[in-house]
């Protein structure tokens, strides 16, 4: 029986899709980092830029924080313009504003859509 299901295991990492930055597997996931080049902020944008309508729960599982700190940072992306949310039935959907300029004296000549297109861009 463990044979098999070694078997099973192997034939289905050979056909897994590719790897997804947003999403990573347990076969891709990498042991976490003591420190990353973007902050918390950056990775809820990304995060919602891709899958706007995530629960808070689903964001915080993806970013790696708790639920309470992705309700800060949403709250906080809130009150800067930079993020807005609808409900839609039970649940929010989230819309980036992505004019705005990015906060810190050496990056404020960008806008926040070029970044997030920069890291959701996919190299073929």
């Amino acid at each position: 029986m463990k044979k098999i299901a070694e078997q099973d295991v192997k034939e289905a990492s050979k056909t897994s899709p590719a790897e997804d930055p947003i999403r990573p597997t347990a076969a891709t996931a990498a042991p976490a980092p003591t420190w990353t080049f973007l902050s918390n902020h950056t990775h809820v944008l990304v995060a919602l830029a891709a899958e706007p309508d995530l629960t808070l729960r689903d964001l915080a599982q993806r970013v790696g924080i708790t639920e309470r700190g992705v309700i800060r940072i949403v709250e906080e992306l809130e009150q800067a313009g930079v993020l807005s949310r609808e409900r839609e039935g039970r649940r929010n959907r989230y819309r980036l504003n992505l004019d705005v300029a990015l906060r810190h004296p050496l990056e404020r000549h960008c806008r926040i859509g070029e970044l997030i297109s920069l890291i959701l861009r996919r190299v073929p």
